[in-house]
């Protein structure tokens, strides 16, 4: 449960309760979690707290919010390995709309921007693509 009097903020409490009800299996992948609401009255939280966890949970890329729908497990993608060239500069922002109806990006997951030493960019979804530096 969140214990108030641990100095860890509630929202990271429930972030890391619900992670580890998911890793456990409590939860596992395509599966609905409980709703925002649901979660402010079985823990007892403001609903911003609950929405802070969401969020923290959602850019890990551990859930995935659905508008209209809720909030689930999202299945495991396979990473995509992009190695930068030396002297490239790699970046993070959120995608355009356009981008995250390309790519099915779940909210709250953001665009790796890599801008090699030519000037060019090239943008990869963040929940599959991992950068390794030469």
């Amino acid at each position: 449960m969140i214990d108030p009097a641990s100095g860890v903020p509630a929202w990271r409490q429930l972030a890391d309760l619900l992670r580890a009800r998911i890793a456990a299996g409590e939860w596992p992948p395509g599966a609905r979690l409980p709703s925002e609401t649901d979660l402010v009255q079985q823990y007892e939280l403001g609903r911003t707290t609950v929405r802070r966890a969401i969020s923290s949970l959602r850019s890990a890329g551990v859930v995935e919010v659905i508008h209209g729908w809720g909030m689930r497990v999202p299945a495991p993608r396979e990473m995509e390995r992009v190695v930068a060239e030396s002297g490239s500069i790699i970046t993070i922002r959120m995608p355009t709309p356009m981008e995250r109806a390309t790519w099915e990006m779940p909210d709250g997951v953001g665009m790796i921007v890599v801008t090699g030493p030519d000037g060019v960019p090239y943008a990869y979804p963040g929940d599959r693509t991992e950068v390794v530096a030469p």
